[in-house]
């Protein structure tokens, strides 16, 4: 098997856990026999770089000495936000000729300024999507999934996303074992879904300010198979069901329908992933009654009924 070569292109101002996250993941592919990646770094002109919480990274070359890699990997940090143009130039020349494009976070404003994102679907940081849709519009900017795949290019959101994508191209190149054991050994999901939301439920939504507001909301997250009707959550609550359902929009940005659903979601897609319970019982264990309503409610989000979720992204063989 002809080893691939991935090239991680430093900077001042790189985000640490951008290129550390992912070089770890095709570091883990060495353990197997034919699986290792040729992994380098290197900045403009070979010397170190500090990175934005202080480390300092040293490279393996210069990028005029790196040679033309398989994969091209492009992390973000603050060092985004005013490229250097010799590096932006040098993206320009000679991202074209990898064989795999990819950004992690804000690393896709330096592909935008060399002018290699035009025309395709991407993603990014969720605080950045705006100002990358607003000042690059021929970008289609996706600003909900944790990574978007457009042909040789590949784009993830913030940080930890970037360990998601790396997991997806292993797998990709090598396998899904090979990637589900280096997954494990990183105490990481093999896999979240490229179409899942950079946010959870609980993440989403913001903290309520008020604790019996926030504790409907722990309650939701501990009980998503219970009562979550409006009158039971405002009781829990010790308010009016009217008054319950608009301070907790207020205060959470979402209504209490959509917060339970969100969280029902994500319950139902844990357990798809991570037990070889039925799907019978996962939909009543997570309030859906139905596998049918269950069904639906992955298809409208996820664009994938649950059994064959399960088949993409589960972590071990499923009873049904």
């Amino acid at each position: 098997m002809t080893q691939r070569s991935v090239l991680v292109v430093l900077f001042d101002g790189v985000q640490s856990l951008d290129v550390t996250g992912p070089v770890e993941v095709f570091a883990g592919a060495s353990h197997f026999p034919g699986a290792a990646y040729d992994l380098r770094t290197a900045t403009l002109d070979g010397t170190p770089v500090r990175t934005s919480s202080g480390l300092t990274l040293v490279p393996d070359s210069s990028l005029a000495d790196a040679g033309t890699p398989h994969t091209l990997l492009v992390p973000g940090g603050q060092g985004t936000r005013s490229p250097d143009p010799a590096l932006v130039a040098w993206l320009r020349d000679h991202a074209p000729h990898a064989e795999r494009l990819v950004s992690v976070c804000t690393g896709a404003l330096l592909l935008a300024e060399a002018g290699l994102l035009d025309g395709h679907r991407v993603t990014t940081h969720w605080m950045i999507c705006d100002h990358l849709a607003r000042t690059y519009p021929a970008v289609e900017v996706d600003p909900d999934p944790i990574f978007v795949r457009d042909g040789s290019l590949a784009t993830s959101a913030g940080v930890t996303a970037g360990i998601d994508l790396a997991l997806a191209l292993v797998e990709e190149d090598h396998g899904r074992d090979i990637a589900l054991t280096i997954a494990r050994h990183l105490v990481v999901f093999l896999r979240r879904p490229g179409n899942q939301a950079q946010f959870s439920a609980q993440l989403t939504a913001q903290t309520a300010r008020r604790e019996p507001l926030r504790e409907v909301q722990h309650w939701i997250t501990e009980h998503p198979g219970g009562d979550l009707s409006v009158d039971a959550l405002a009781a829990r609550a010790r308010l009016s069901p009217r008054h319950f359902a608009r301070a907790f929009q207020a205060e959470t940005g979402l209504t209490p329908g959509r917060y339970v659903e969100r969280v029902r979601l994500e319950h139902a897609r844990r357990l798809l992933e991570d037990t070889t319970d039925g799907i019978t019982g996962i939909s009543r264990a997570c309030g859906y009654g139905t596998p049918e309503a269950m069904r639906r409610a992955f298809v409208k989000t996820l664009g994938a009924a649950p059994a064959e979720y399960r088949r993409r992204f589960r972590t071990q063989p499923a009873a049904d």
